[in-house]
């Protein structure tokens, strides 16, 4: 890989690079992160309402406010509201929040366009945070080009494939060691609909580039194909491209869910816990509810790894990460936070009072040698810790990438780019047009961002 096809021209690092930014965000309560009314400290935090973050926000007032007298002003909410938000916030400068939960998407193209503060004086000053227990594959996914650490992993993920062992069982059926898609797929016909309102297999049709694009991509990825070749010329209208998006959306319209078009993550972890569905293939991070105190399916799930075809391996890489904004003026007490809720003894605490198995993990080597966590979690937690490693940002599939990401491509445009293809892939999952019809709109668009990089 050409070292240097992760520059741009200077056009690419500004705020347009980012996505459409709408006028900036009118102030609201406790905006600013000065701190509350009274002169009391505070942080305003914006973050994913993923169930480990709602965690997070049931324990912060009671524990992380209670030792340091630092209140923290939450806004949460769903992924695509969120990412929107943060690159109006970031982008802008406009210092509202302190911090927010980037990935290892943006905390690259973030750091290089000035909107975050380098984390390294705080993690050099604080020795119990013990940044060498993080996981290499994190701690390098959140490090810019210019060798400086942006982020701090909340939890790391993968993808693999989670199925009801009972009900394959029941039916005189096997999940393979190492499935392939042909194999997933045949197993989701077998068992649509053998257990009544039961559907085969769940899988992402929610428009959005962290949505449905994420796991149909590293699809695309095992199956040959790829956005863009070593010399940025656009793949989309390649017949590996094709092939793997219309096994995705013929997969997911013949034995999938019900309203596929508009299920995203949310959607398909209720579903699987609900017993909507047989399979499910999605993060790894998804395991810690399936398998938590009270779910109706506790112990009833199976863990394989992400299918394949032509790769020997095709599960993501991903991180939902603490970020704090340049413009922050209470960096010092930001990283207070993000060192608490990214450390250890957070994670005893979710353990002794969540349950193991909702330990946001995946993060630190450490934790897989918790004996109660490997007692409550062991149905998942090796499976999920080498997929971690076993991930390939720069090589994902069969030929030469211009830019790293396994379930996206490490370019400013993405955000824009993955988005409006997503809808092309959901209105061909809604039936409202041929995945060909799709790919042909699609591949306008991807060869529009080319042109920008041909010969950089």
């Amino acid at each position: 890989m050409r070292t240097q096809s992760r520059r741009s021209p200077r056009s690419l690092v500004t705020v347009a690079a980012i996505g459409t930014l709408i006028a900036p965000l009118a102030a609201c309560s406790g905006a600013g992160g000065s701190g509350g009314s009274d002169g009391a400290r505070a942080i305003n935090v914006l973050m994913v309402n993923n169930p480990q973050m709602v965690e997070l926000q049931k324990q912060t007032a009671a524990h992380f406010t209670q030792e340091t007298g630092i209140k923290v002003n939450f806004t949460v909410l769903p992924e695509n509201d969120v990412r929107d938000k943060i690159s109006q916030d970031f982008a802008n400068q406009a210092g509202q929040y302190d911090v927010a939960t980037l990935s290892n998407y943006e905390i690259p193209i973030y750091a290089k366009n000035g909107w975050l503060h380098s984390l390294d004086d705080h993690v050099a000053k604080d020795t119990a945070f013990d940044q060498d227990d993080i996981l290499p594959s994190m701690t390098k996914a959140l490090t810019a080009e210019d060798g400086k650490l942006y982020g701090e992993p909340f939890y790391g993920e993968s993808s693999f494939l989670m199925y009801r062992k009972d009900v394959l069982e029941k039916e005189g059926l096997s999940m393979p060691e190492k499935p392939t898609w042909k194999e997933v797929a045949e197993l989701a016909a077998e068992i649509d609909g053998s257990t009544p309102g039961m559907k085969g297999i769940c899988l992402r049709g929610l428009p959005g580039w962290g949505e449905v694009i994420a796991p149909l991509t590293t699809v695309v990825n095992t199956y040959g194909g790829t956005w863009f070749d070593e010399n940025w010329k656009a793949r989309l209208d390649s017949a590996e491209f094709k092939q793997a998006t219309r096994f995705y959306v013929d997969l997911v319209r013949e034995h999938g869910e019900s309203g596929a078009a508009q299920a995203g993550y949310a959607e398909c972890l209720n579903n699987m816990t609900q017993g909507k569905t047989a399979m499910w293939y999605d993060a790894t991070a998804g395991a810690g509810s399936l398998e938590a105190k009270g779910s109706p399916v506790k112990g009833k799930i199976g863990y394989a790894p992400a299918p394949v075809e032509k790769t020997d391996g095709s599960g993501w890489l991903y991180t939902w990460a603490w970020g704090i904004q340049k413009a922050s003026k209470n960096s010092d007490d930001a990283w207070k936070f993000i060192s608490w809720a990214s450390g250890k003894e957070y994670e005893k605490l979710v353990g002794e009072t969540a349950g193991w198995s909702n330990v946001p993990a995946g993060k630190r080597a450490s934790t897989y040698d918790i004996p109660e966590y490997r007692a409550e979690a062991g149905a998942f937690a090796d499976v999920t810790r080498d997929a971690i490693a076993d991930a390939k940002p720069e090589n994902p599939g069969v030929q030469p990438r211009p830019a790293p990401g396994i379930q996206f491509v490490g370019i400013p445009e993405f955000t824009d780019l993955g988005t409006k293809v997503s809808q092309e892939i959901s209105s061909a999952i809604a039936g409202r047009q041929s995945v060909d019809e799709a790919l042909k709109k699609a591949q306008k668009l991807a060869e529009a961002v080319a042109d920008k990089y041909e010969g950089s």
